[in-house]
């Protein structure tokens, strides 16, 4: 992406879900699909090619729930009801997710009818690769955890179409897509790879549980329920 030139601010792209050139009109693709439309709440990865999704979900009139950065702040619920529409834009970035949002507790999110995710590849199969960190594969397993989500719960990317390749290695702990979207086409990918029930807990170590405050938590409701 960086040698065709076809990454976007932040740059470089490494080490992170790059921006890309056409992330606009793979948003306007995915507004078009009956998923979205349908959809009331929608959780969104907080990453730059992402914004303007997380804007169309806010100008739609539909409640945008986005983790924060590596988690460390748990979830932010914002209700478009309670925003100005022309700080839809600033809202839909971290700094104003922030400020326009709730950060909420995990009791208080709600059920998640189409979940976004950010991606450094795809495949045609729906393996995906993130940027190695694994959060959004806790963010979707704590979500099933609490039951907010299930095995038909639709889940997505928006991606670049240079992003989109044959085959990709998985782990078990792996989300696979349903959906991918480019700027230019709208795969469904028909996967036949296993969505995780949960949280791998033989995966989490103490330093995880000390810098995601959320896992922590729900570590001890599990344990008290």
């Amino acid at each position: 992406m960086e040698e065709r030139n076809i990454a976007r601010f932040p740059r470089p792209v490494f080490n992170r879900i790059p921006n890309f050139e056409g992330a606009e009109e793979a948003a306007r693709r995915l507004q078009k699909l009956q998923i979205f439309q349908d959809a009331r709440v929608l959780k969104v990865n907080p990453d730059s090619p992402q914004k303007p999704i997380r804007e169309s979900v806010l100008s739609n009139r539909k409640i945008l729930v986005t983790p924060a950065p590596r988690l460390k702040s748990g979830f932010l619920l914002l209700d478009p009801k309670s925003i100005l529409n022309s700080t839809f834009s600033y809202a839909s970035t971290i700094k104003g997710a922030f400020k326009y949002g709730k950060q909420i507790d995990l009791t208080e999110l709600p059920k998640v009818d189409l979940i976004i995710v950010g991606s450094v590849a795809v495949s045609l199969d729906g393996a995906r690769i993130g940027k190695g960190g694994g959060y959004s594969e806790i963010e979707c397993g704590i979500l099933r955890e609490l039951n907010l989500i299930d095995e038909k719960t639709p889940i997505a990317t928006t991606v670049h179409e240079i992003q989109v390749l044959e085959e990709i290695p998985t782990e078990e702990h792996d989300i696979p897509m349903d959906i991918i979207i480019t700027q230019e086409r709208i795969i469904e990918t028909k996967t036949r790879y296993p969505r995780p029930k949960g949280i791998f807990w033989e995966k989490v170590t103490e330093k995880m549980l000390q810098d995601i405050r959320v896992l922590k938590q729900l570590k001890e409701m599990k344990h008290t329920t």
